[in-house]
């Protein structure tokens, strides 16, 4: 997240924290960590290309089976209920400081929600997968109001069109990620309670319409969930069986759908943007240009997302042309969840240090969320912030790590996918233009991340 705009109630200390750890804390020049990463790619491909030549990902019965008595427990209502009820009491607390709150730079609203909801989402995801589906506060009202009324939740005015996809959720991402680096005064408890308030009224109207099936792929925060919570080790077979399972079958079974390379693309392209946004030499062309800055960063992000996407576009029409009776559409959706480890290594790596810092004094002021000094309801207002964990070398080897890790895990699920696609030979040939995507990602992610 991008500091917040001049004139705005909250300054938070730490918000540039994410960029902790530069290039002049590697161990190594930065010149050769690039190289080293483009050079890890290209290996990984060709040993790829050498030992795995079929497809060994997108198996239905894939997993170990959880032990039943834990399973059983996973899969209870009652189980489900507690942490629906779980969710409400969260939202509620929160909306202690976004309704009732002053707006003031200790209200813990920004910090809640830019940090511990958005990118706390991310390793709560990976340790536990879906975890929002059952969290999600708008969900379980829907839940709620279906069953006082004895209809069927899943069952709206309207029945849910097929080609809806995955589209309402990336327009709610885009929209999502406009707030969080663009919108003037993104930090103050107005601007939020406002955004929070519209994108609730978009939702419940939605699962009026279309039943509460369409959070499942129309809530961005559900679907961003989702698919970071498929690399978790713990997942369900289509058939609900809960099993530990590779976290590579896990991403391999999402099934392309309209929309979700929009989706992709737009996480991607967006915390690309939020790492450029943050260089000195963004900044200097903002204050230089004559349009106002919220246009300046809102044309910068939409071209950086245009430019994710373009480049994504062009790669998938190179690969189908190695192989007759593959188009590009094709291609693209059935290679979009190769995108989606690439983009979480780029957010872990980018907000990681945000999420141990100003995550810590985000906690503090939960415990007074009225502001009114003398409040301690959960009794961490007197915490310290610790930087034990960010250190800027331990901070800038991590992102480089995480996001070469991010792009092996890609690499290998667009070769194994691949190997479905493209026919013989043909599946080899169709890969170069994947991996040249992949190595240009990795070398504009790692530059655009050490930009300052």
């Amino acid at each position: 997240m991008s500091d917040p705009a001049p004139g705005s109630a909250y300054v938070f200390p730490e918000l540039l924290a994410h960029g902790v750890g530069g290039r002049q804390d590697l161990p190594i020049p930065f010149g050769f960590a690039v190289t080293g990463a483009a050079l890890a790619l290209v290996i990984s491909f060709v040993v790829l290309g050498a030992f795995w030549r079929d497809a060994r990902l997108g198996d239905p019965e894939a997993g170990r089976p959880l032990p039943a008595r834990v399973a059983a427990l996973i899969g209870s209502t009652g189980w489900r209920w507690a942490l629906r009820a779980l969710g409400l009491v969260l939202a509620g607390y929160f909306g202690i400081g976004l309704f009732l709150g002053p707006d003031v730079d200790r209200n813990p609203t920004a910090g809640a929600f830019y940090v511990l909801f958005w990118v706390g989402l991310v390793p709560a995801s990976l340790l536990f997968g879906p975890v929002w589906r059952t969290l999600n506060p708008l969900r379980t009202c829907c839940l709620l109001v279906a069953a006082a009324f004895r209809r069927d939740p899943h069952r709206g005015l309207l029945p849910l069109p097929p080609r809806l996809g995955y589209w309402p959720a990336a327009l709610g991402l885009l929209a999502f990620v406009w707030l969080e680096l663009v919108a003037p005064d993104r930090a103050t408890v107005p601007v939020i309670r406002a955004w929070l308030v519209a994108y609730a009224v978009v939702m419940l109207v939605g699962a009026l319409l279309f039943g509460v099936d369409l959070f499942d792929r129309g809530d961005a925060f559900e679907v961003y969930s989702d698919l970071v919570g498929r690399l978790a080790v713990v997942g369900r077979r289509d058939d609900g069986t809960l099993v530990w399972r590779n976290p590579l079958e896990g991403m391999s079974g999402l099934a392309p759908a309209p929309g979700l390379t929009a989706v992709v693309v737009v996480l991607l392209g967006s915390t690309l943007f939020d790492s450029l946004s943050n260089a000195p030499a963004w900044f200097r062309f903002v204050q230089n240009s004559e349009l106002p800055p919220v246009l300046t960063n809102t044309a910068g992000m939409l071209a950086l997302i245009g430019v994710v996407l373009g480049a994504y576009g062009l790669t998938c029409l190179l690969a189908a042309r190695s192989a007759a009776g593959v188009r590009p559409g094709e291609v693209a959706a059935e290679i979009a969840h190769c995108i989606v480890p690439i983009a979480v290594g780029y957010v872990v790596a980018h907000y990681y240090s945000l999420l141990v810092l100003e995550g810590q004094r985000t906690l503090a002021l939960l415990s007074d969320p009225l502001v009114t000094g003398t409040s301690n309801w959960l009794g961490t207002a007197n915490w310290s912030i610790s930087a034990a964990l960010v250190t800027p070398t331990g901070v800038a080897m991590l992102q480089v790590t995480l996001i070469v890790l991010g792009h092996l895990i890609g690499t290998v699920l667009s070769h194994d996918r691949a190997l479905v696609l493209f026919p013989g030979r043909a599946a080899v040939s169709a890969q170069v233009p994947l991996l040249v995507l992949m190595v240009g990602y990795t070398v504009a992610g790692l530059f655009l991340l050490f930009a300052g």
